[in-house]
């Protein structure tokens, strides 16, 4: 293991809580190469951002680290917090999962660029200092006008393209990016891993990759490394592990992806009474800073027949959320109208609105912002009966315990809190949430986004059945197009606060219109390295 950049050799990692002690990392031996893309992926609690924190001397302090970590032949685990504050930034920098949160809000992104400049290069002036920070930003192509923007005034693909730029401030030996384009729309995660890889050459570095997604491993790694629940189940060059997993798991994981192209289309039948949902010429305009209009939605029509599953898709910005808070109630409707089962909302009366909101189920992208921290599983899914049904006591608990099985969920979990249960059961615990009035329409946004492939699988197939028994319309938004072609009838994309195209599934995929969504499913990865390198090729050249 010489020629390796970082070394882990039987490395252990156990967490001290309440008294009992649980081991996250058991035994995980694996090494990155000079100049390689090593991605490392697994599901959530499989051990894998634990590995890389202890890298850097990361751990929270009720963390008891055992093995060996070695980086250019020094061990790391033997070092100092000096030599450790040396090492992180200079020698081995991080990009983090959320770069909103990475970035300190309070300053601008020039002068965190410059602070880390000066930290490792406490030699060079302030001037010095700024002037590489400016070509910093021109490496991950930021305009250097957005050298005093703060972090909230850049989208989150800027912000992480900022992060990028600090973490190769200093030229490091190994760049560990810890689930760098997760909730990326396409076009941003493409442009995201090509900043990654144009850094790689620059710096002739080496880069660590955590993640789930497998088209992001298709498309950057050289080499992959598979962990479960602390372990390294496989490790193999990316062409074959794609081609030939030999492990089980590796193999569960691949197929989990949500591919397109797969599923038959499914004609749904006619039925008669008011369409589901009905947008017609909706506008959206919000009031920006000294009396500015920002136009959200701009002239949009769709509609949803009862029981069809619509996806909505495009860029952050695009509008789609924005029309699915209209229907919420919770974006201002300047023009058009939006009907609900037959029901205008902008001319009902109080009580009108009331009923129809009781109608609409909804499904928000995190789970853990969403549900009440302070309430029990049992009291969020049973609330919207209490309050729009008046249900009570034990007519309650056995409504409450019917919709826990819907959802594949023991019914003894009704008295846990979120905070005791992973991303996935509680993105099932919103689904039972929203459909516990048996609504007319479900609005989706993002539903699956953050999760694990084999999760994002589990909750899609589980959204699926219980919309086979509850025939609800649902308007899936999303930016994932490979979900959009696993779950949806019709396919809406928007650019710009405009409807660009819209039609049946197999149109707007298989043949697209528009160069925008063109565009979009030309940046959507796909779990096949050839194709990927294919493409990647093809970006290069033109």
């Amino acid at each position: 293991m010489s020629d390796e950049v970082l070394t882990f050799e039987e490395l252990t990692v156990d967490f001290s809580v309440g008294g009992t002690t649980h081991r996250a990392v058991d035994g995980v031996s694996f090494g990155v190469r000079p100049g390689e893309v090593l991605a490392v992926v697994g599901e959530s609690g499989s051990g894998k951002s634990v590995t890389a924190l202890a890298a850097l001397g990361l751990l929270p302090s009720n963390a008891a680290v055992g093995g060996r970590i070695s980086f250019g032949g020094d061990d790391v685990l033997s070092m100092s917090r000096g030599e450790l504050t040396a090492l992180r930034g200079g020698r081995i920098a991080m990009i983090f999962q959320d770069p909103v949160g990475a970035l300190d809000p309070v300053f601008t992104i020039g002068s965190q660029l410059v602070e880390m400049v000066r930290a490792h290069q406490p030699s060079l002036s302030r001037g010095e200092a700024r002037e590489r920070a400016l070509e910093l930003l021109r490496m991950v192509e930021i305009p250097e006008s957005r050298f005093k923007y703060y972090p909230h005034q850049l989208s989150g693909g800027q912000c992480q393209r900022v992060m990028i730029a600090i973490a190769v401030a200093c030229d490091p030996e190994l760049l560990i990016a810890d689930e760098p384009t997760t909730a990326l729309d396409v076009t941003v995660q493409q442009e995201v891993l090509d900043v990654l890889l144009a850094m790689r050459s620059k710096i002739s570095g080496a880069i660590m990759i955590i993640t789930h997604d497998m088209g992001v491993v298709a498309d950057v790694a050289d080499r992959v490394v598979v962990m479960r629940k602390g372990s390294v189940v496989e490790t193999a060059e990316v062409h074959a592990l794609f081609d030939r997993p030999a492990e089980p798991y590796t193999q569960a994981l691949l197929d989990a992806v949500p591919r397109g192209g797969i599923r038959e289309t499914v004609e749904i039948p006619s039925a008669e009474g008011p369409l589901a949902l009905s947008v017609e010429d909706l506008v959206v305009e919000y009031r920006g800073r000294r009396g500015k209009t920002v136009l959200a939605v701009d002239h949009v029509s769709l509609e949803l027949k009862p029981g069809e599953f619509t996806g909505l898709v495009g860029e952050s910005g695009s509008g789609k959320s924005t029309i699915g808070k209209s229907v919420l109630g919770l974006a201002p409707i300047t023009s058009g109208e939006v009907r609900v089962a037959g029901q205008a909302l902008t001319s009902a009366s109080s009580s009108d609105l009331r009923k129809t909101r009781a109608r609409i189920g909804v499904v928000f992208q995190n789970p853990t912002g969403s549900l009440n921290p302070r309430a029990t599983i049992g009291q969020s899914v049973g609330e919207p009966l209490a309050v729009h049904r008046g249900v009570r006591g034990g007519e309650l608990r056995g409504r409450v315990e019917e919709l826990l099985d819907s959802v594949e969920l023991p019914r003894g979990w009704a008295g846990r809190y979120p905070h005791e249960l992973s991303g996935g059961q509680r993105q099932r615990v919103s689904i039972a949430r929203a459909i516990s009035l048996d609504p007319d329409l479900l609005i989706a946004d993002e539903p699956t986004s953050a999760l694990d492939v084999s999760v994002q699988a589990t909750v899609l197939e589980l959204l699926r059945s219980i919309q086979d028994r509850l025939h609800f319309a649902c308007l899936f938004i999303s930016h994932d197009l490979a979900v959009v072609d696993q779950v949806c009838e019709r396919v809406a994309v928007m650019s710009q606060g405009k409807l660009v195209e819209q039609g049946d599934r197999e149109s707007v995929l298989r043949s697209p219109q528009d160069p925008y969504t063109i565009r979009l499913l030309e940046a959507a990865p796909v779990p096949d390295p050839r194709e990927q390198a294919r493409r990647r090729g093809l970006r290069l050249a033109g």
